[in-house]
């Protein structure tokens, strides 16, 4: 069954502009934020077998435990802001940059949102290069969550 044959599908694209794929704050108001709902592909909420997908509170502990936040997105994408200490792992270089995660800690990875695939692509990538599931988590949320749960950023170097 197909989400079109129940009646469900997602609204037509309307926008003649380039698509802002990360919230931006809105003039004048204090903590709100504005979202452009026109870009990207919903992405599965599992993208991997054996890889879990996390949210924010799951992203929280999972630091605490000593986990890794990477940043898979491009630099042309990430508009000038990531999650607080992720470090830059653009997807098209994941498995050339793989030595640089830490197999005996967890690397989370994030992109842009639901609807991103840049992370879906990185893991798949670096499971078929060889790492183990049990070393990677999604954070599907992304960057599009984070700001609009009002959690800290930072600006990208």
């Amino acid at each position: 069954m197909t989400t079109e044959s129940v009646g469900l599908k997602r609204g037509a694209r309307r926008r003649s502009q380039d698509p802002r794929s990360v919230p931006w704050a809105v003039a004048g108001e204090l903590d709100v934020v504005a979202v452009d709902t026109t870009w990207g592909e919903l992405q599965p909420l599992k993208c991997a077998p054996d890889v879990p997908t996390v949210g924010e509170l799951e992203v929280l502990e999972l630091l605490q435990q000593g986990a890794v936040l990477f940043d898979t997105r491009v630099p042309s994408s990430n508009n000038g802001v990531t999650l607080p200490g992720a470090r830059s792992l653009p997807h098209d270089q994941a498995v050339q940059r793989r030595g640089e995660l830490d197999a005996s800690r967890v690397s989370i990875l994030f992109c842009n949102g639901p609807q991103c695939p840049q992370s879906p692509q990185a893991i798949r990538a670096l499971l078929e290069a060889g790492l183990a599931a049990e070393s990677l988590a999604y954070y599907r949320g992304g960057v599009h969550d984070w700001v609009t749960l009002a959690m800290p950023t930072e600006a990208t170097t």
